[in-house]
């Protein structure tokens, strides 16, 4: 996995007048012997021990060692523990369990302790700071409670969960300004149970959530349309949360961001960071929650107000998921290992590898950003500005209302405000991300209200 490596530019080579192009990030050398360290071979065997413990059911057996979801997530829990002690206590490793009690309309029909497993690289500087990248311990069969038969789950999502243990040990000698949390979630197929509890903590407690990345099947490459494609992936990101209130409503109405919230912002930024680590691949970025009527853990995120996408293969085969294993008219059904191809899982892993090595290296988006330019030749920016010494200035990016990804950007120093001098603001859609003083970029916010003085 091995590509061209490029300097990095000093920003004030960065500060042409504006650029015309996709949102580009500027190169960090450091983070290619990331991507080089990614081994499929790990990936592999890891997805391989967590398939052979038969099923990973929510309700399977907890007490075998080698049966059932509480030996497979005792397993992901010591293999967090090993890295972690191989690497002078890299990581704050956790196990959250909350009892769900049993409910005769949900997936749940007896009391179940749901158990998540995660590790967490604190941040040297901004430790309360979060990007999570998340994988699912859970499997299923045709039938959704069916906890006895064989479900390995290779696929869905043995592979989700082994690239988070996988990057725990690529990550594990760095330092990062903030904190990075590799995440065990469980009860995905009962209800994305793992995934609001973990919410629910980070609310609790006041986790300032940058970003969640959902890792939900990302080994597949041959579709059940038989396409083969190991070069594309999908980025599944909701336009606004679900509590947005009936005056924000009103507020995109006139003034648009309907294709702006902070998950779709999100899922730019990895459409970023991918062109300039990994041009090889084409990230796809799709404008729904999830795919057609189906749901994955980042959904539990938005809906407490955090940004999350999901990233997922782009071809998917359902004769792989959720599945008994048969052989039904000549077809194989099951989610075997025989479906995953580790080299483009390995490429997905590099790419949650990169974005949360750059949003963790990253200072924290602009806050309050305010637009103006009604009936103007020119449009201005305002934003709050952070008094942040690792904060050397800001960027503003406009793009064309039509445009899935930022086109035109100009960099605009330490301040709070910026005039885009004829550029109208009827013509384009707007934001302001900040650079640290390494070069490092934030997302971009886009504005949530107007000037009006």
């Amino acid at each position: 996995m091995k590509l061209e490596k490029l300097p990095i530019l000093p920003l004030t080579l960065l500060a042409a007048p504006f650029a015309l192009f996709a949102q580009t990030l500027q190169i960090d050398p450091s983070f290619y012997p990331i991507i080089e360290a990614i081994s499929p071979d790990r990936l592999e065997a890891d997805v391989q021990t967590l398939a052979n413990f038969g099923t990973r059911h929510t309700m399977s057996e907890t007490d075998s060692d080698t049966r059932g979801i509480g030996a497979a997530r005792r397993w992901i829990k010591a293999e967090f523990e090993a890295i972690s002690a191989d690497h002078d206590n890299a990581y704050e490793v956790h196990e959250q369990r909350t009892l769900v009690t049993a409910d005769p309309d949900s997936r749940i029909d007896r009391d179940t302790e749901i158990v998540n497993i995660y590790a967490i690289k604190r941040g040297s500087v901004y430790p309360n700071r979060y990007i999570i990248m998340s994988g699912d311990i859970d499997s299923r069969v045709s039938d959704v409670m069916n906890y006895t038969d064989d479900s390995p789950g290779a696929n869905d999502n043995a592979t989700g969960m082994a690239a988070a243990i996988e990057l725990a040990r690529v990550l594990a000698d760095r330092d990062f300004p903030c904190s990075i949390l590799l995440a065990g979630l469980s009860g995905e197929e009962q209800g994305l149970f793992g995934g609001k509890h973990l919410a629910e903590k980070a609310k609790s407690e006041g986790w300032e959530i940058i970003g969640v990345l959902n890792n939900d099947m990302i080994g597949n490459i041959e579709g059940i349309d038989g396409v083969i494609d190991n070069r594309s992936f999908r980025i599944f990101s909701e336009p606004y949360y679900s509590n947005t209130t009936e005056r924000e409503f009103q507020l995109k109405r006139f003034y648009g961001g309907e294709n702006d919230g902070e998950s779709r912002q999100l899922a730019r930024y990895v459409h970023a960071t991918t062109q300039a680590y990994l041009p090889e691949l084409k990230p796809m970025l799709i404008y729904r929650l999830d795919r057609f009527g189906r749901g994955g853990h980042h959904r539990p995120f938005n809906e407490a107000g955090f940004p999350g996408i999901r990233i997922m293969e782009t071809h998917e085969n359902y004769n792989r998921q959720h599945q008994d294993l048969r052989i039904e008219n000549g077809i194989t059904y099951g989610d075997t290992i025989d479906g995953v191809d580790f080299d483009y899982c390995a490429k997905l892993t590099a790419v949650n590898a990169i974005a949360l090595a750059a949003l963790a290296s990253a200072p924290l988006a602009p806050a309050n950003v305010q637009i103006g330019g009604i009936v103007q030749a020119d449009t201005t920016l305002r934003w709050q500005a952070k008094d942040d010494p690792h904060i050397a200035g800001y960027k503003v990016y406009w793009r064309d209302t039509t445009s899935p990804i930022w086109q035109y950007a100009r960099l605009v120093g330490k301040t709070d405000s910026h005039t885009l001098k004829g550029i109208v603001i009827d013509n384009y859609l707007f934001g302001v991300s900040a650079i640290g003083s390494d070069g490092h970029e934030s997302v971009v916010t886009y504005p949530s209200s107007i000037i009006r003085d």
